[in-house]
């Protein structure tokens, strides 16, 4: 399992939140990321531009 940190403030989280990436998809060349914060109190789902714009790859789990 892959852990991203938050580079920046993102939809009212804050920059430093920890997140597991829960699912990854990808449909005619859009892809899609689900993610749940460490403690899977919340979920986002994001695309591709946000996710390298907004998250930082920690580690592979």
């Amino acid at each position: 399992m892959k852990i991203y940190k938050l580079k920046n403030n993102f939809k009212g989280l804050k920059k430093g939140t920890q997140f597991y990436l829960i699912a990854e998809s990808e449909f005619i060349g859009v892809k899609d990321f689900v993610l749940r914060t460490k403690d899977l109190a919340v979920r986002i789902s994001i695309n591709e531009r946000e996710m390298h714009s907004n998250f930082i790859l920690m580690q592979y789990l």
